[in-house]
């Protein structure tokens, strides 16, 4: 029975003491919620048929052996971790809230990079991890939760290399320049802790950008569209915009304690316009800047005194910490002040509150609201936003939200505003106050409508149904894979052959990248293994590479190989002669470099490399993202400049390079095919320009990119290394030993 694991830092429910009483409380946070109503609707087209809440006890023991009873009766199997009271303290409030929560909030300074907090985040990791392996199957999905879990994912994989994991993450993940300001191992360990999961889940397009720029600069792992290779997996990061349950709240608002609740708001604050904030207390939710903003409001705008009042709603939050005390009471000093600025004997701005609102009075005020106010300095999502939209049933009423806030993405038609800018907040509350009711309708009917679109079911039944992708992707891949199965064919075949052809690509296929192109000269081992496969009298050995004449004959010419340079503008059959094709015309080139020469000069790091017949551009020592860039820029250049020409532009791997059309390695690759006649063909290569081999040879040989891209090729290694390690298993006796490539 395949089930579903949901682990966060905190269980799906409660335990309340009444006296000597215990009782049991299901949650009714937006995760719950989530999870339930999936499996009373859409669980079955998932195949879970059953799910696990694993998560900290916020209890002791002996109360859990009180109430286990009762929540066995909860809509969820529950598994409680018991964590050391010291522990939990460095790992709760220490890394995540005060190095993970300030940090990916861009609060930087606000940090404690305290190396206790870093290793209890870690044996708290671990402590899930060693609670939850005994209870997986190998048919379950695990989805973890937030940032309190980060390196969680990985634990699990290395018990479960096959298991499927989701991660969410729901607060945003910050721009590299920001997360860079980590410890090097801190950071590090979080990105292969995350990407120990299948699917990686982020609220909007620009977190998931950040995550995998992230990966980029320091892994060194690409990404494309939203997937990247990891570890010899397939991993995809992509977003999810949680919503929330709008048939829920919509309902609620029909409710005998909610209309009370709204006609008793609506009686206090008769002929009065009524702005409504609700925000947990937390920097991070610019309730400071939203009170000078206000308050700059008012002085501005006289006219509306006496004429409005605002609701600020402050709920209780990480009470034990000093800092956020503190911080209350700077936000009830602002309170003061500017009450005392503009009250009159019959008239009070802001009213204040510090509690938690029950259910029924918090959608009550949404609807009395004539604007809410929400305006944080960042936040992953903000289901505040949602909530106040999904309870104005009668579309009156305006949102000014924080373009910062997460939700700012789906809410368009909201007043969006830069919370630190009080001009633009003031503005933007004038405007809300003033707008015309068939305009609020028409944003509020947009919004409402987008919200019904993908409601928090639709939300969990999209990340699932993208996760069970992911592993069918997976399996696809493996499929492609050069395993001990398709390995002991190829190698079957190359023994029986009597006469063989191995076309082999050079940087990248039979050596690693170097920094520099001139640094890539061939190991004593390589040339070893060369000459052993190319001693065999039944073996044509082809290096077809991109590389000149000159540096194929100084690091392979005492070899008994035969060799193509520059995708196939020159040949050397073994022990003959070069020999080019044809005449090819380099005037060209002096059209081309100085546009090259430009770009590198634009562009540090970068480097011309001209050979006999083509010039190229290399950006592999650039920084990534501006490489790239300029790369784009180039090629349009090139394009547009060589229409109607007899050259060509080649998009390779972190070159750009320009050439003669009617040269490439399909062409000669199957030239020499034909003059050799083999009965076996072995095609190896990592770049865009041995796709041309691999679809001239498409019906003949054995074609194997060096690569997790898409490709015309056959099979598919992941490294350079699986490449030697294959060549060196060709010339190997039966029977096959195991090849390390097989469980990538």
């Amino acid at each position: 029975m395949s089930r579903l694991i949901i682990i966060s830092n905190r269980l799906p429910f409660s335990i309340d003491h009444n006296g000597d009483q215990i009782t049991v409380r299901q949650s009714s946070g937006g995760l719950v919620s989530a999870i339930k109503s999936f499996f009373e609707n859409d669980s079955k087209q998932s195949g879970l048929n059953d799910k696990l809440w694993m998560g900290v006890a916020d209890f002791p023991q002996s109360d859990w052996d009180a109430v286990a009873d009762e929540v066995e009766k909860l809509d969820f199997n529950v598994v409680p971790l018991f964590m050391d009271a010291t522990v939990y303290k460095d790992y709760y409030n220490g890394f995540s809230n005060s190095v993970i929560w300030p940090l990916f909030h861009y609060f930087p300074s606000l940090v404690d990079y305290k190396t206790e907090y870093f290793e209890a985040y870690v044996e708290a990791n671990r402590e899930f991890a060693k609670k939850i392996l005994p209870h997986i199957r190998p048919d379950d999905t695990i989805w973890i939760h937030d940032y309190h879990l980060m390196l969680l994912p990985e634990m699990i994989r290395e018990e479960f290399p096959d298991i499927s994991i989701g991660f969410f993450l729901h607060i945003p993940f910050p721009s590299y320049e920001i997360f860079r300001l980590m410890p090097r191992d801190w950071k590090s360990s979080i990105l292969k802790g995350i990407l120990g999961s299948d699917l990686v889940g982020f609220h909007t397009h620009d977190y998931a950008q950040h995550f995998l720029k992230s990966v980029k600069m320091i892994l060194g792992v690409d990404s494309y569209f939203h997937s990247l290779q990891y570890q010899n997996r397939l991993v995809k990061a992509d977003l999810f915009p949680i919503g929330i349950d709008i048939k829920k709240f919509q309902q609620a608002t029909l409710e005998p304690e909610t209309i009370a609740s709204y006609n008793e708001v609506k009686k206090n604050f008769e002929n009065k316009k009524i702005i409504f904030s609700v925000d947990r207390l937390d920097y991070s939710k610019g309730l400071m800047d939203r009170l000078v903003a206000f308050d700059y409001f008012l002085d501005k705008n006289p006219e509306w005194q006496d004429k409005l009042v605002f609701i600020l709603n402050v709920v209780p939050s990480r009470d034990e910490i000093d800092a956020y005390n503190q911080r209350k009471r700077e936000i009830e000093e602002k309170i003061g002040t500017i009450n005392g600025k503009y009250s009159s004997i019959s008239w009070q701005p802001i009213i204040y509150r510090y509690n938690h609102l029950p259910f029924n009075e918090l959608l009550a005020l949404y609807q009395a609201s004539d604007v809410a106010l929400i305006t944080p300095l960042r936040d992953g999502m903000n289901l505040v936003a949602k909530e106040y939209v999904a309870s104005c049933t009668d579309q009156q009423g305006v949102l000014i939200l924080s373009e910062l806030a997460g939700a700012a993405s789906e809410l368009n038609e909201a007043l969006l505003v830069m919370p630190t800018d009080i001009i633009d907040v003031s503005n933007a509350i004038l405007r809300a106050l003033t707008m015309p009711p068939e305009e609020q309708r028409e944003r509020l009917l947009m919004m409402q409508k987008r919200l019904a679109e993908y409601d928090v079911i639709k939300w969990v039944s999209d990340f699932l149904d993208q996760l069970a992708n992911v592993k069918q992707q997976q399996q696809k891949q493996k499929t492609k894979l050069v395993d001990d199965k398709v390995l002991a064919q190829i190698h079957l075949h190359y023994q029986v052959a009597k006469n063989r052809c191995l076309l082999l690509d050079y940087d990248g296929t039979l050596v690693p990248f170097a920094r520099k192109p001139e640094e890539a000269a061939p190991s004593p081992d390589l040339k070893k293994l060369l000459r052993e496969l190319s001693s065999d009298p039944a073996n044509n050995v082809v290096i077809i590479s991109g590389r000149d004449e000159a540096t194929l004959d100084r690091w392979l010419g005492d070899l008994p190989v035969s060799m193509v340079a520059e995708h196939g503008t020159t040949v050397k059959i073994k022990n003959e002669p070069w020999q080019q094709p044809a005449s090819i015309p380099n005037q060209w080139k002096e059209e081309i470099r100085p546009i090259l020469q430009m770009f590198v000069t634009r562009c540090a790091g970068s480097t011309i490399e001209e050979k006999n017949n083509t010039i190229a551009w290399h950006y592999r020592n650039t920084h990534p993202d501006l490489g790239f860039t300029r790369s784009r820029e180039l090629i349009n250049t090139l394009t547009e400049l060589l229409q109607n020409t007899m050259l060509q532009v080649i998009d390779g791997n972190k070159v750009v390079e320009v050439r003669m059309s009617g040269f490439d390695k399909g062409v000669i690759a199957l030239k020499m095919v034909n003059d050799f006649a083999p009965e076996f063909i072995l095609c190896i290569g990592d770049d865009t320009t041995d796709e041309d081999m691999f679809k001239a040879l498409s019906e003949r040989a054995y074609n194997i990119k060096v690569s997790n891209a898409p490709t015309a090729a056959q099979y598919m290694v992941f490294n350079q290394k699986k490449v030697l390690e294959l060549l060196q298993r060709l010339m190997v006796p039966f029977p096959v030993r195991k090849f390390a490539g097989s469980n990538a």
